[in-house]
């Protein structure tokens, strides 16, 4: 049984357009930039300056001791300092349905929210936020429902059971829609104005911050609280932030029809197909679990694990298996991103540059690495940044083309540093805050060293790893979320202060790991 479908590139791209009116014509004659926003604060000046980090939160299904409110509890002493809240995506799980932001968002981050106080009556496509949160897109707010499971399941599962497994796993009666219920959620829809003269009324009012890209959207916390798009970029401090959409450049070659790439097709096909029967095991052992009962629960979390990383092993096998498929990569996006790089190098106000997007590039949780998707990401940004550099020239003068990296999709915390890759993404700090509420995951057996190529170089080095651990009794899950401070000064240093709240022999424990500086 298929649980997820991942839409197709073309379509997702395609479909964000339309909602966001991609280059209208009113929007072009008005010189308008659909990439760019100002955060309206009165501090966006201060070059000394605090921003929280979460990733992959999006979930509801534990009954008790849910630890996406146990996150946000970690989060509201730093509320007042902190300027704005990244998330790294995956805002709702399983298919980014709008049936789950009201449990699954709205409730969990109500402090920074208008009319907070009282979450049940905040609509999801009405958000206002008082204290920003400026998330990208993941890979399960974009996920449809196949359409066999959500249009005949009643007929195929028993009723009980049906109705139990899309309450236990987060999976409700239809999925994200291509992203839409995201684009409502947090994108300004301008295709929702449709009446005349309604589309050039509002962009005078949201769209008149002047920048050196022409005019951009005004973010106003506690007033107007959109997004241009589902990629975009804006200044605080002096540093730049990029925030991408992963999802439209993770497209992996297919196994080619090779003889030799027959014989691994096969070998694929047979793994994808342990994969499944897995599955069918891991849905009959839950069926026997009463999600009421704490005990029971803590084993659903287990089973609910195990199943969200055979979902997303399936959908990378199901990539690679494509025949005669085109490869699609977002090369408007990833044109747009090396552009605005190199226009940020020449910009004396500059003085540091962040990436945030879903899926990690470099990372050392269990199932990532040797994901054809990963590939695909790493080798798409390393083109990306190989540009910059070549452009920029002795510009960076011995530093990094960009500062930080910042990463979800795997669910831990993870703090990893490249060496010399032989691209323009050597020697750059990345982090992955994936661990921030859904089902944690372990570090794999291989450890810290990331090695490349056939030769075996290595490329990354992981310094910190905070994921699930230890097993029966002495199983640990610890929940994070990171404080960013940003230090005055050229290139700037970045205080990373990571905060847990770990769910060990059925209570909650909340720490501090100790900062570091990068």
């Amino acid at each position: 049984m298929k649980l997820v479908s991942d839409p197709a590139i073309a379509d997702k791209i395609s479909r964000m357009n339309e909602r966001v009116r991609w280059q209208d014509p009113v929007i072009q004659r008005r010189g308008i930039d659909q990439t760019r926003l100002v955060l309206e604060d009165r501090r966006a000046d201060n070059p000394e300056f605090s921003f929280l980090v979460i990733g992959d939160t999006g979930t509801g299904s534990h009954r008790y001791n849910n630890p996406q409110r146990e996150v946000a509890g970690l989060l509201q002493p730093h509320l007042a300092d902190s300027s704005f809240m990244l998330h790294t995506g995956d805002v709702i799980y399983l298919v980014g349905s709008s049936e789950f932001y009201l449990d699954n968002f709205i409730k969990p981050y109500r402090e920074f929210l208008v009319g907070g106080e009282n979450p049940k009556a905040i609509a999801y496509d009405r958000m206002t936020f008082s204290r920003p949160i400026l998330p990208v897109l993941g890979n399960h707010d974009y996920y449809n429902l196949p359409l066999l499971f959500g249009a005949l399941s009643l007929t195929t599962l028993p009723v009980r059971r049906l109705l139990k497994f899309r309450r236990d796993f987060d999976v409700g009666w239809h999925g994200s829609k291509q992203g839409d219920a995201y684009a409502r959620a947090f994108l300004d829809c301008l295709k929702a104005l449709k009446l005349p003269g309604e589309l050039d009324r509002h962009l005078s009012k949201h769209y008149t911050a002047k920048t050196d890209t022409g005019y951009c959207l005004r973010y106003e916390p506690g007033h107007f609280t959109r997004l241009p798009n589902r990629y975009y970029t804006f200044r605080y401090g002096g540093i730049d932030f990029f925030a991408l959409d992963s999802n439209t450049f993770n497209d992996p070659l297919p196994i080619s029809t090779t003889p030799e790439g027959e014989a691994r097709r096969q070998q694929v096909v047979q793994r994808r197909d342990r994969l499944e029967q897995e599955k069918l095991q891991i849905l009959d052992a839950a069926d026997k679990l009463n999600p009421d009962n704490p005990d029971d629960a803590e084993q659903l979390d287990d089973l609910q694990v195990k199943l969200s990383q055979i979902e997303e092993i399936i959908v990378d096998i199901e990539k690679q298996l494509a025949i005669n498929k085109a490869v699609v990569t977002d090369t408007e996006q990833l044109d747009w991103l090396q552009q605005r790089l190199i226009e940020s190098w020449h910009t004396d106000e500059v003085r540091g540059r962040v990436l945030y997007f879903h899926h990690p590039p470099y990372v050392t949780e269990a199932t990532k690495w040797h994901q054809a998707q990963t590939l695909a990401i790493r080798d798409r940004l390393r083109s990306v940044l190989n540009g910059v550099a070549e452009a920029v020239g002795s510009l960076p003068q011995g530093r990094p083309i960009v500062d930080l990296v910042l990463n979800g999709h795997a669910h831990c915390l993870e703090y990893l540093k490249t060496t010399d890759t032989g691209h323009a993404d050597s020697n750059i700090n990345w982090i992955v805050c994936g661990g921030s509420g859904y089902s944690l995951r372990r570090q794999r057996e291989e450890g810290t060293d990331l090695m490349e190529g056939e030769e075996e170089k290595l490329v990354a080095r992981s310094h910190l790893f905070v994921g699930r651990n230890g097993y029966a009794t002495e199983k640990r899950r610890p929940y994070t979320c990171l404080r960013i401070d940003v230090q005055d000064g050229c290139p700037p240093k970045f205080v990373i202060r990571p905060f847990v709240t770990e769910r060990y022999q059925k209570r909650w424990h909340r720490y501090a790991i100790e900062p570091f500086t990068i």
